[in-house]
């Protein structure tokens, strides 16, 4: 796991700005660095390094091929480079190193960009091949590593971090507002499902793209090698045989992901995708071997989950840890954590998630397993029943959803309900907005707003009401929630120099429950269904029949009440937060006090201009005081 970084033009490259880049992401690498220029100047590679596997120097980066004609900077794991290397030296490859680095080097020496399908891992790189003359660069199937860069003039920057590229005079910093405002109205998309990122000078690749630069006139073409296909169904397993297949395809993908020449833990919430991991780790490793879990507690409120979690820990023997974060030290970290953060946050609970993450470099446990991506690859909030009585439906199975609708109504109220609000919705945005201004009512984030700033989303349509499970669960897991949580994982990680692995982001896990009917997937009122048939006899029974679907969440409303309300009512009232434009300064004071006089649910609307403007302050202001140099050498001052 490391941070990359790259300059490359028409003209000599200033080195001394990618060294630059390099320094501000030490947190990616603290074991190693390395830049490599080409022998006109005019390439320039960076490297921070974490070392994870072959901690010798022979794992070095940037890396140099055999013949020398291809060299790599690379962020990220393959797992499978193990049975990579064993057909690559069957085919006379000679290997220098245990690294993955020289695995996925050899790959595309042997097998150019068509062995990227074959890799099995996390990652983002960028190669130079003379041979061709081209810089190659890709991003993972799920987009769990970052590959931001920017097209500046006669030349391309790529990085791991924004930071990175922003300390570039080439790169612009102005911010793209619409889609800071659609993020914070809905966490789930804005930042993270397009090419174009919040800064107008940034763009990232998707996930399992490739970038392939001519190095001749420095155009550069996007391509895919893989994307997952939607409703390919294949009713040839029976339900049994399906869970057991999902087992043993999971099951190896917790093993493969347990590489690693430094320490492996888990990040255990008592949920049932880290509880999962937990108890297929300890399947892998044996009794007797010690191993590492890491939670986070809330006490005393309604969301800690501690008593899941320690009934896993007591079922597995595990060593356990514990972090209870505080309002208090999200105050006086508030800087820090945006500042790695990169862009805003959408709740408390990634605050949460950085103390775990801290909790394990305490204990000197490097790498950590996590359970992201379930929930969007196996249907696991309760919300996706809606699409799965549509897919029953279309299947023509309209009896059987019918049937199962009164049964899902029952176990969870809330999965079908046309609440009030949904009602509400309905009716003209404006009329809306002028009713809750007269009631001093509502919690619409765009009420907060001058000049309709988010117009162009009132014609958007509620896609809950004509997706079918498949099409929810594909633009959940590529475009919309998962690219935004794996970001947040990435960063706060990162922070700390500790790696995190997500076994259930596997492509073959992917592509085998998208090839399964959808009640397979949802069936008899479970969410994550095929999930809970796998590991029956392995979890936990009361996490296996845990039906209430319970994130990482800290008590945010009692934290507002506790400090982060002092923090709100000085940023409402600041001349920043007034003359930011868009802000109704009117409203946001009305809901301070709306939340002061007990309106708990509040501090969720509360935090998005909270979060927002400690951005401007701690992250894009710090940015603007940086000393920002040129790309190149002829224009450097």
């Amino acid at each position: 796991m490391c941070g990359i970084a790259g300059i490359i033009g028409l003209r000599r490259v200033n080195t001394h700005a990618v060294k630059t880049m390099m320094d501000l992401m030490v947190h990616r690498g603290p074991d190693d660095s390395g830049i490599w220029t080409n022998d006109n100047g005019k390439i320039v590679f960076g490297h921070r390094r974490l070392a994870i596997i072959d901690l010798t120097n022979s794992g070095h980066q940037p890396m140099v091929s055999n013949d020398g004609n291809i060299v790599i900077t690379y962020n990220g794991e393959i797992y499978n480079y193990v049975e990579l290397a064993n057909r690559l030296k069957s085919e006379g490859y000679e290997f220098r190193s245990d690294s993955d680095t020289e695995v996925l080097l050899a790959v595309y020496q042997c097998w150019g960009v068509d062995g990227f399908s074959e890799l099995n891992g996390m990652f983002s790189f960028a190669l130079y091949d003379s041979n061709t003359s081209h810089i190659i660069c890709a991003r993972d199937r799920f987009g769990e590593k970052p590959f931001l860069f920017a097209e500046i003039d006669n030349g391309f920057a790529f990085a791991s971090e924004y930071k990175a590229l922003l300390t570039l005079k080439d790169v612009s910093i102005d911010i793209n507002n619409n889609r800071l405002l659609t993020f914070l109205e809905q966490p789930r998309i804005g930042l993270d499902n397009e090419r174009n990122t919040v800064f107008a000078g940034i763009k990232q690749l998707l996930p399992g793209e490739i970038l392939s630069l001519n190095l001749n006139n420095m155009k550069s073409k996007v391509t895919q090698y893989w994307k997952l296909e939607r409703d390919q169904y294949s009713t040839s397993l029976s339900p049994e045989d399906a869970a057991s297949h999902f087992r043993e395809l999971l099951t190896d993908s917790v093993a493969i992901r347990m590489r690693s020449d430094v320490p492996v833990g888990s990040c255990l919430s008592g949920g049932l995708d880290s509880s999962t991991i937990v108890c297929l780790n300890r399947h892998h490793i044996g009794e007797d071997t010690p191993y590492h879990v890491f939670t986070g507690r809330f006490p005393e409120s309604d969301c800690d989950e501690w008593t899941y979690a320690e009934e896993v820990i007591r079922q597995t023997g595990v060593i356990s840890h514990q972090t209870e974060p505080k309002v208090q030290n999200l105050m006086d970290e508030f800087p820090k954590f945006i500042w790695h953060n990169e862009l805003p946050v959408g709740s408390t609970s990634q605050y949460a998630q950085w103390c775990v993450f801290r909790l394990a470099k305490e204990y000197d446990v490097t790498v950590l397993m996590d359970g992201q991506g379930a929930d969007e690859i196996l249907g696991g909030y309760e919300q996706y029943f809606r699409a799965y009585l549509i897919s029953l439906s279309n299947a023509g199975k309209r009896d059987r959803a019918i049937e199962e609708e009164s049964r899902i109504r029952a176990r969870y109220p809330d999965a079908l309900a046309d609440t009030i609000e949904r009602w509400k919705m309905r009716l003209p945005f404006r009329l809306r907005r002028q009713l809750a201004y007269l009631s001093n009512k509502g919690s619409n984030f765009r009420y907060g707003l001058k000049g309709l700033q988010l117009k162009s989303m009132d014609a958007n349509e509620d896609r809950s009401e004509k997706e079918t499970l498949y099409e929810a669960l594909y633009n959940d897991t590529f475009h919309a929630h998962l690219p935004t949580l794996l970001r947040y994982g990435d960063r706060n990680s990162m922070a700390h120099s500790r790696e995190v692995r997500l076994p259930f982001c596997d492509y073959r896990l992917a592509e085998f429950t998208f090839s399964q009917p959808a009640s397979y997937l949802m069936g008899n009122v479970q969410t994550k269904y095929l999930l809970r048939r796998a590991m029956d006899g392995i979890l936990p029974n009361m996490i296996l029949k845990r039906w209430n679907k319970q994130g990482f969440l800290p008590p945010q409303h009692s934290w507002f009440l506790g400090g982060l309300d002092k923090l709100a009512k000085e940023i409402i009232n600041s001349i920043t937060f007034r003359e930011r434009g868009y802000w109704d300064v009117g409203w946001w004071q009305r809901v301070q006090k709306r939340l002061e006089t007990g309106e708990p649910h509040l501090a969720w609307l509360l935090w998005k201009p909270v979060i927002s403007e400690s951005w401007h302050q701690h992250f894009v202001n710090v940015i603007n005081g940086h000393k920002r140099q040129h790309a190149f050498q002829e224009a450097a001052e």
